[in-house]
């Protein structure tokens, strides 16, 4: 018998963006260590980028599966990832993989894995496993402190303030009257106003995030509370230091070591998004006014 059957089978299914796929792909590597056999699902040009950053030892236990999108005259292959994608083709993207829903239906009753780990975008990816009877759970590579005071919002009708005061929101930045209204009809296919709601409910009964309680603990409690469900978090998940080979990174580690405790702030905006130079300097002249 082959030895990948004797172990916990896994699929794991991120959303097409470098951001999520790297957290997948560590939480992958994590898995493996623990001998779990780990089915690895997305399009060719991402399982391409991502191959060279596996082990010898780490692919004897994960396995990639394409994903294949139809084929749409504005979306070629190399465009089938948000590496790269011209912000006009995102809708056209999040189209494709929800045509896909079929080949998807195929992998899943191929492999018939034992467990599926997915992602924010895809609801209909967690309803499938279920109508298969194979358990889905959401793996959330977001911020638990931002998802507890959206589901808070979702969630209280009587409007009562998030519990904790240090999160919040400039009133310039409130929904208004008419914006709640719009939220609450039927958004477009695209709209993740629909998508990641349903993504958090159709979890079986627990949520991994991406996260540690000593950061992010009590809005993990909170956000437990709000979904009646066990949020368990994985750690950082970063990539081992003995696979990173980066030029700068000596002269970063030697700046940092020269700074006080709690004196640096970092700031990230995804993995696809690159500041001009007129928004890095709006971002420091804001960040210099907080201080």
């Amino acid at each position: 018998m082959d030895t990948k059957q004797k172990r916990i089978r896994v699929l794991m299914f991120p959303w097409l963006a470098h951001g999520h796929i790297s957290p997948f792909l560590e939480l992958a590597k994590k898995l493996a260590n623990r001998n779990l056999y780990v089915y690895f699902c997305s399009t060719a040009v991402n399982l391409d980028s991502i191959k060279p950053k596996v082990s010898p030892n780490h692919s004897l236990s994960i396995q990639f599966i394409e994903l294949k999108l139809p084929l749409l005259p504005q979306l070629p292959s190399y465009y089938q990832t948000t590496k790269g994608l011209p912000p006009h083709l995102l809708n056209t993207l999040v189209k494709a993989v929800d045509m896909s829903r079929d080949g998807f239906a195929t992998i899943l009753k191929t492999l018939d894995p034992d467990l599926f780990i997915y992602d924010l975008l895809q609801p209909w990816a967690p309803t499938l496993a279920s109508s298969l009877n194979i358990p889905a759970i959401l793996f959330y590579t977001a911020s638990v402190a931002a998802a507890s005071f959206t589901f808070h919002g979702l969630k209280n009708l009587k409007r009562e303030e998030f519990p904790f005061p240090e999160f919040y929101i400039n009133d310039c930045f409130m929904p208004t009257k008419s914006s709640r209204n719009e939220f609450g009809r039927t958004p477009p296919v695209s709209s993740s106003k629909e998508r990641i709601p349903q993504c958090f409910e159709h979890s079986s009964d627990i949520i991994l995030v991406k996260s540690f309680r000593e950061l992010e603990g009590k809005y993990m409690g909170y956000l437990s509370i709000l979904l009646n469900k066990k949020i368990v978090p994985t750690g950082p998940l970063v990539r081992d230091a003995s696979e990173e080979h980066h030029e700068n990174e000596k002269e970063i580690l030697e700046w940092l070591t020269k700074k006080r405790k709690a004196s640096t702030v970092f700031v990230s905006f995804g993995s696809e998004y690159y500041l001009s130079n007129k928004e890095r300097e709006a971002i420091a002249g804001g960040l210099s006014l907080v201080r």
